[in-house]
């Protein structure tokens, strides 16, 4: 083994081998192409998730939408101003709690979701997997991002 290749006999090393870096280039080919898909709406897919989570769950508060989306306040805040100049969203503060801001879908968030409804279909048929192979998938990721959340540091 040379000095410039630092893997071992069995490969562990081996960069095409790492999970991490399989996760890695599908989650960019995946950005890829919702980035093509959204940019028909006007929409960079964080703004996509926020939407899509605000419309499911709001209205609710800046930091719980930073919890869901795993998006800090620094990364939020300017996404969800943007949002707000596109007449997507509105901010307000919480009447219960005047240090909390809540956020929710406008009328015109509403009908981009709609104009969006579509947007699983196409992504599906884009991976070229199967319904059940992609359900499959889902299950797995949710599962080992559950375990990693919840595994006590080495």
């Amino acid at each position: 083994m040379s000095p410039s290749n630092p893997t071992t006999a069995a490969g562990t090393l081996s960069l095409e081998q790492q999970i991490c870096y399989a996760m890695h280039t599908t989650v960019r080919a995946f950005d890829a192409v919702y980035r093509e898909l959204l940019a028909e709406h006007g929409l960079s897919y964080p703004q996509y998730i926020a939407l899509m989570g605000v419309g499911e769950h709001g209205p609710m508060t800046v930091s719980s939408l930073g919890e869901h989306m795993r998006l800090d306040s620094g990364t939020l805040s300017p996404l969800l101003k943007r949002m707000e100049a596109a007449g997507l969203v509105g901010r307000s503060r919480d009447p219960e709690d005047e240090r909390r801001v809540l956020v929710r879908v406008t009328a015109a968030g509403r009908d981009k979701l709609a104009a969006l409804q579509d947007m699983p279909q196409r992504i599906a048929a884009r991976s070229g997997l199967t319904r059940e192979q992609l359900l499959a998938l889902h299950q797995t990721l949710r599962t080992v991002t559950e375990r990693l959340d919840h595994q006590p540091g080495d």
